[in-house]
């Protein structure tokens, strides 16, 4: 996290709230560079009825992380509309439903620690606070003024927001990261950037490899398994990141064993 992040407990009061009638409503939604995870994308496009393929080339661009040097996905800059969001309507989120993990958080900010000794996780979290956002109770005068507004705990926040699958999905993509950085620094050549797009971001395109062209035959697959991948998303999902974890760092597959 950065220094600018205020540390802030999962019990402790977040004084914040979100409504149209806030006079910042949808700034956020604004001058965004948004990465989004797999797990962001798997419920944007199946939110909008669309498959994979399509959604990304309509509403994403593809770059390379700096730090990892893995495929990151961000929405499509577009000067002409302030940078904002390509799903924001003037009511507000159009996916509110399937938003990414990024705007469930908002104002938060999460991070993890994985005991070495454990393998258990670790939740901390932040405050951001930036200038554009006026939620919090001592800029807008709630509970001052008008209506009180009653605050949530953290933990109460992040209940409302439905965050759990989402912190789930994106810690297995921050455990791929994690073993990239320590094990293979630097860019991710073509073929093997190609393959973790695919798997990772591209479902509906992996699943038809699979499906159609063989591409995992090798692996020996349960038809039992190979069924649920042909109709559930997020088996298909946890399959790509297991089988990039296998390409790049030949870690075995053991989702049906």
């Amino acid at each position: 996290m950065s220094e600018d992040m205020i540390p802030i407990g999962s019990d402790e009061i977040l004084p914040f709230k979100c409504l149209p009638d806030v006079s910042c409503f949808n700034e956020c939604c604004r001058d965004l560079n948004q990465v989004l995870t797999p797990y962001d994308i798997l419920r944007l496009k199946r939110s909008l009825s669309i498959k994979s393929d399509i959604f990304l080339k309509k509403y994403t661009s593809r770059h390379n992380g700096p730090g990892s040097g893995l495929p990151v996905i961000t929405f499509k800059a577009d000067p002409s509309s302030g940078y904002a969001c390509p799903l924001v309507r003037e009511s507000g989120c159009s996916v509110y439903d399937d938003r990414p993990a990024s705007c469930r958080m908002y104002p938060l900010a999460r991070a993890i620690v994985r005991s070495r000794e454990t393998g258990e996780l670790t939740e901390h979290f932040a405050l951001i606070e930036e200038p554009h956002c006026n939620g919090f109770g001592h800029k807008n005068g709630y509970p001052h003024r008008g209506t009180p507004v009653k605050y949530m705990s953290v933990r109460e926040w992040l209940k409302g927001q439905d965050v759990d699958l989402h912190n789930e999905m994106n810690d297995k993509m921050m455990e791929i990261i994690s073993l990239k950085n320590r094990i293979m620094p630097g860019k991710l050549d073509g073929v093997d950037a190609d393959r973790f797009y695919l798997a990772c971001y591209d479902l509906d395109t992996f699943r038809d490899r699979i499906i159609k062209d063989a591409l995992l035959d090798n692996l020996n697959m349960p038809l039992s398994f190979l069924e649920k991948v042909r109709r559930d998303d997020i088996a298909l999902l946890e399959l790509g990141m297991s089988w990039v974890k296998n390409i790049l760092f030949g870690i075995e597959i053991n989702l049906w064993n």
